[in-house]
């Protein structure tokens, strides 16, 4: 049952906000009683807090083993890009914004570990990328990997970006390709094109 709880909690999260969802609403959606959702939570801040971090740890086991397939760089990267909206879904709920708000101190732990997952996925990808003369060989692997996480949670802000905008999914899409554009060599050029042209289709 706390698994079922954490699921369908990150589910109603994503897709309405962290400060929207009640854990009346919870209760209602799963068929079950209050009493139910706090006999293994204590409060809705623990709920939120137990529910974000499971999703990252899901999402984290998935990058990993993307990480571990093969693919050239560009590849991996959007087949990353892939997974992880399938789990954070397209909305416009905004639910960074609301997690860093109502939950700061969730919302800090969870940006430290994005941040260590991308230290050992996505600087490997950028020290692959140039080993493979698919990435620039002048890059600063360090560098760009904080550009890169600086970035991604930039269009996540709803003051630059407001949900009117465009939904995160397309917003990455093209943050995607801006970044890319700025790293790749001639030879990562033609793949990245090959890539676009793929990824489009598959839309």
């Amino acid at each position: 049952m706390k698994e079922a709880i954490l699921n369908k909690a990150a589910e109603l999260f994503l897709t309405h906000g962290f400060k929207t969802v009640t854990m009346d609403q919870l209760a209602s959606e799963m068929g079950i009683s209050k009493k139910t959702i706090y006999s293994h939570f204590s409060n809705k801040n623990d709920l939120v807090d137990a529910s974000t971090n499971d999703l990252f740890d899901k999402i984290s086991c998935g990058v990993d083993r993307i990480c571990t397939l093969g693919k050239n760089p560009i590849e991996e990267i959007y087949e990353i890009k892939k997974y992880v909206m399938l789990h954070l879904k397209d909305e416009k709920s905004s639910p960074q914004y609301q997690l860093q708000k109502y939950y700061p101190n969730t919302f800090k732990v969870l940006q430290k570990r994005q941040f260590a997952m991308m230290q050992d996925c996505f600087l490997s990808n950028i020290k692959k990328g140039i080993a493979q003369g698919i990435y620039r060989e002048n890059l600063v692997p360090e560098f760009i990997l904080r550009i890169y996480y600086s970035g991604v949670n930039a269009i996540k802000d709803v003051d630059l970006f407001p949900p009117s905008i465009n939904g995160i999914g397309a917003l990455m899409d093209q943050y995607l390709e801006y970044h890319l554009r700025g790293i790749v060599s001639s030879k990562g050029l033609g793949i990245l094109k090959e890539t676009l042209s793929t990824h489009t289709k598959e839309k």
